[in-house]
């Protein structure tokens, strides 16, 4: 990724430092305002450039508040976070969002192409509008995520599926470094399955990043180079809170 004449953030972009890891976070606290106590406490963990890692954990296990804290939607309360070699303002650049579907207001009148198109923002900044090459890779990822025949759809006029496709092509188009996902397969059919394996198949052979968060205990050792069990805001073990028993 490029940067653009005049980035939506103040912080520059900067390539990443040769052999350090997608994310490093260390020691991460958070908490949401206007709640009482923390969300994590002393959060660590390390994801290599190019692995696929998986955060597992219940509902409120602190998952998707890690994933808002290193996108930057929720501010640090301590610790550190250096992405590919820089402090996180740095590196959000080179990062990609995800969120769970309930978070986005579907109602809003938007098109499928319209709501892709706002991934590319990020690489243009504040004076660039979306052009040619922009559209061609938008409807790129449309095609590539089965969607192109929806692109000109009202977003809550989709299925629950093919809002959550609408959402990952949004994520992709931005051609970030690291792929942040939150619940990427839940409650979806088996069509949107079978299309969102074979993308995070295609990014692994890519060299992108990818962070999941999920509930799938099924599939951790095959899909994942890497897992991270979340507890009540802190990194914990598989069995020491019952997980394997009951993953949802």
């Amino acid at each position: 990724m490029k940067s653009p004449r005049l980035p939506y953030r103040r912080e520059p972009w900067l390539p990443p430092v040769l052999g350090a890891p997608a994310l490093d976070a260390r020691d991460v606290c958070a908490a949401y305002p206007h709640t009482l106590g923390a969300a994590l406490h002393g959060v660590s963990v390390r994801v290599p450039a190019g692995a696929r890692f998986a955060l597992v954990g219940h509902n409120g296990a602190g998952k998707t508040t890690l994933l808002k804290v290193v996108v930057g939607l929720l501010p640090l309360a301590g610790g550190t976070v250096d992405l590919f070699g820089h402090p996180l303002g740095s590196g959000r650049h080179d990062v990609s969002y995800l969120p769970q579907r309930a978070e986005l207001d579907w109602r809003f009148p938007i098109d499928v192409r319209r709501l892709v198109t706002t991934g590319r923002y990020a690489s243009l900044g504040w004076l660039a509008r979306p052009g040619a090459d922009d559209r061609a890779r938008v409807d790129a990822v449309l095609a590539r995520l089965g969607m192109l025949d929806l692109a000109e759809r009202q977003i809550g006029r989709l299925s629950g599926g093919q809002q959550q496709r609408a959402l990952l092509a949004r994520a992709l188009v931005q051609d970030a470094r690291l792929l942040l996902l939150d619940e990427p397969l839940n409650a979806v059919d088996v069509e949107t399955r079978a299309v969102i394996d074979s993308v995070l198949d295609d990014l692994r052979h890519e060299g992108a990043t990818v962070i999941i968060a999920t509930h799938d205990l099924a599939r951790l050792e095959a899909d994942f180079d890497g897992v991270v069990f979340l507890h009540e805001g802190r990194v914990t073990d598989l069995h020491t809170h019952g997980m394997d028993a009951d993953p949802s």
